[in-house]
């Protein structure tokens, strides 16, 4: 099962989910505080579940609602993700990918791991 490491930082505090292997498949953004990170780990769970994945890398790509997975490539020409919440807020994102099937499975290791992951700080 996966996990959320919450950890402070210097500006703040953030969480990476780490899957069972303890590779980090997503990181959230710096909060201000606590309650507002565990918030976002909620959003997380929550949100992995019932996410649609929009595939920008594909040519005349059908837009999805949020919430949802958008797949997209950074300009190193890796493969990404980000995960947005109903509100279109960035709430997960994922390291760069050699690979287009390889960020797939991140994304599916994402809604596989978040929903009953456990919470712990480092």
């Amino acid at each position: 099962m996966g996990k959320f490491v919450v950890k402070n930082t210097k500006t703040g505090i953030k969480f990476d989910l780490k899957a069972t292997n303890g590779q980090v498949i997503a990181t959230s953004e710096v909060y201000t505080g606590k309650p507002a990170c565990l918030n976002g780990i909620n959003s997380v769970k929550t949100n992995a579940v019932v996410a649609g994945i929009e595939d920008q890398t594909e040519e005349g790509y059908a837009t999805v609602k949020c919430p949802k997975f958008e797949v997209y490539k950074d300009k190193a020409g890796e493969f990404r993700f980000r995960l947005k919440a109903k509100n279109g807020q960035i709430i997960a994102v994922s390291e760069g990918y050699t690979t287009h099937d390889n960020c797939i499975n991140g994304i599916e290791s994402v809604k596989k791991n978040a929903p009953e992951a456990e919470i712990v700080e480092e």
